[in-house]
């Protein structure tokens, strides 16, 4: 019962996003991104519910989404922690900062934690070469990282709540 009360509370927000545009094609990206802000992710239900308001195929919705890297299907954890794994932040050594996040949350990039706490992605580029290599805990970026400085990030987050 309560998952229905969910569901139609997550289906009375998409549809205030989606009454904000008009029913136009070139609407989906602006609409995909508040449903992305929304929720930190877009859900399968949304994904309908754009389809049906923009009669756009749902496969064409999937294709937008799964191409820009900035959405996802998956709902993303408390704490997303990205690593830069472009030029100048992998040749710095950011691999190894990847190797030892999945390590010691004993998930792989794109998943979450069973307790929804942490999830892990890999980024090709955060813009900020000059302090590679870089990772960022949901907006806060931090630059010249070492395993070490990465441990002590971590077991601060692994600390709060």
């Amino acid at each position: 019962m309560e998952k229905n009360c969910v569901e139609e509370k997550g289906t009375k927000e998409v549809k205030e996003i989606l009454e904000k545009y008009k029913k136009d094609k070139s609407n989906l990206i602006q609409i995909l991104n508040e449903i992305q802000e929304k929720y930190g992710y877009i859900p399968k239900q949304a994904q309908i519910e754009v389809s049906e308001y923009l009669s756009i195929p749902m496969a064409e919705i999937y294709g937008v989404i799964t191409f820009y890297s900035r959405f996802t299907l998956e709902p993303k954890g408390k704490y997303n922690i990205s690593v830069c794994l472009g030029t100048a932040c992998f040749v710095k050594g950011s691999q190894a900062l990847l190797d030892r996040l999945k390590e010691r949350l004993k998930i792989e990039e794109g998943q979450t934690t069973a307790d929804g706490k942490f999830s892990i992605d890999a980024t090709r580029c955060v813009g900020a070469c000059g302090l590679a290599p870089v990772f960022t805990v949901n907006d806060e970026v931090y630059g010249k990282a070492t395993v070490k400085k990465l441990d002590e990030v971590l077991d601060k987050y692994m600390n709060q709540d």
